[in-house]
């Protein structure tokens, strides 16, 4: 396992990283505002999996597979971006009476967090950045090479839970405070589309993207 004083100097980097909003923040605070702190909460727990799963497919190689064949790359990359330009149509194609049903948190949370798992599966930047990232702070001569990067990956997983519940928190609470004060359907169709518009931008965003 890593040494101590290695293990600190990567807790350290990975708050930094986790505290700068990326894509996973943009999409959690697009679900805190439409259902509310349990909705944003429930998705950082579905981005949160999809990070584990990426930390098992990092331990086990399977991120090398997808970083040096640009055919699995490119096949896991636009199913992503067409997932999300999908969920963000939903919304904004969304009549009134289904944009009162999401604003008020009637959408059911298993469907949120299988919607987060889907979303950072499908990303295969997060892949990249696992096998990037993980490696500089694995020591071969200290155990096997698999179980470091797990640890690391989990870890590293566990503060973004930390840091992306702060964002659903924070967007949640501001989102409820607001909608308390205005529950007319014009404020309800312009929620549904701006949460819309950032699924369809990180759609867009996550197609025009490469590896590096």
């Amino acid at each position: 396992m890593p040494d101590a004083s290695t293990y600190g100097v990567f807790v350290a980097a990975s708050l930094a990283l986790t505290l700068v909003p990326g894509p996973a923040v943009l999409y959690i605070v697009a679900r805190s505002v439409e259902g509310g702190r349990p909705a944003g909460l429930v998705s950082v727990l579905g981005i949160g999996v999809g990070g584990l799963v990426h930390a098992l497919f990092a331990a086990a190689g399977l991120s090398a597979i997808l970083a040096s064949s640009a055919t699995a790359f490119s096949v896991v990359k636009w199913l992503g971006a067409a997932y999300l330009v999908y969920l963000g149509l939903q919304r904004v194609l969304a009549g009134d009476e289904g944009t009162a049903a999401v604003t008020v948190g009637r959408e059911p949370l298993s469907r949120v967090f299988s919607q987060g798992v889907v979303v950072n599966v499908l990303n295969p930047k997060t892949a990249l950045f696992f096998l990037a990232f993980l490696p500089q702070f694995v020591d071969p001569s200290r155990g096997a090479v698999s179980a470091q990067t797990m640890l690391l990956g989990v870890t590293f997983v566990a503060l973004a839970l930390f840091t992306d519940g702060l964002y659903a928190l924070l967007t949640g609470s501001a989102a409820g405070w607001i909608r308390r004060r205005n529950e007319s359907a014009r404020f309800r169709r312009g929620q549904r589309y701006v949460s819309g518009g950032v699924y369809i931008t990180l759609g867009a965003v996550a197609a025009a993207s490469g590896k590096d």
